[in-house]
């Protein structure tokens, strides 16, 4: 196995067990056990627990956040482009993958790599939401002074949502959170109600 291969073996690995047990609880014992290797083996290809763990979460976390990019780039107009930002929001798609963004910010404090992956990925998600916005200004198809603020007021209710939405499942559910937050950015940017959510499926 190349050096490359085997990286990515062992940030797959970290993946899974991060996955499992959670991003604090991780050791470099465990990633070793999900391979059936030595401990030494992962020492010789990441230099630090904290490099490791922030490459494994942004394999996961930046998937989602190209994912969604490529959904967008492909629509229309920023108009449609925006919707299909909430139609493909990858954080609140699984429990899993929210519970990942949640362990990052809560590392972030002692691990200087995860804090700075997650906040660049934190502002390229952000970046997708304020430059669709600006697009959509200068087409004359929204209005909107500060794009900038209003996609982080954005960002941070759908992910405020999403949270409530995997810790209490019986109070909001995923639905409900594009909904709501499509609705709210529907205010900020003086689209009409609906203009981002695609109409209730129709009962025959």
């Amino acid at each position: 196995m190349t050096p490359d291969k085997r990286r990515e073996a062992i940030i797959d690995a970290t993946l899974r067990v991060m996955t499992r047990k959670g991003m604090a609880a991780t050791t470099v014992r465990d990633v070793a056990e999900e391979m059936g290797t030595s401990s030494g083996l992962i020492h010789h290809y990441v230099t630090s627990m904290d490099e490791l763990l922030a490459s494994a979460f942004e394999q996961a976390a930046g998937q989602d956040l190209a994912a969604t990019r490529e959904s967008m780039a492909s629509a229309g107009g920023p108009v449609e482009r925006l919707a299909r930002f909430f139609d493909g929001y990858a954080r609140a798609d699984q429990d899993w993958a929210f519970q990942l963004w949640l362990d990052a910010w809560s590392e972030a404090g002692r691990r200087p790599a995860v804090r700075a992956t997650s906040y660049r990925l934190n502002v390229a998600w952000q970046e997708l939401i304020a430059e669709t916005i600006r697009q959509g200004v200068a087409a004359g198809l929204m209005t909107c002074a500060a794009p900038d603020d209003v996609a982080w007021r954005v960002l941070s209710l759908l992910d405020g949502l999403t949270l409530q939405a995997v810790a209490h499942r019986t109070a909001i559910d995923r639905d409900a959170v594009i909904e709501w937050g499509a609705a709210y950015a529907e205010t900020e940017v003086g689209l009409p109600s609906g203009a981002l959510t695609p109409p209730p499926a129709q009962i025959s």
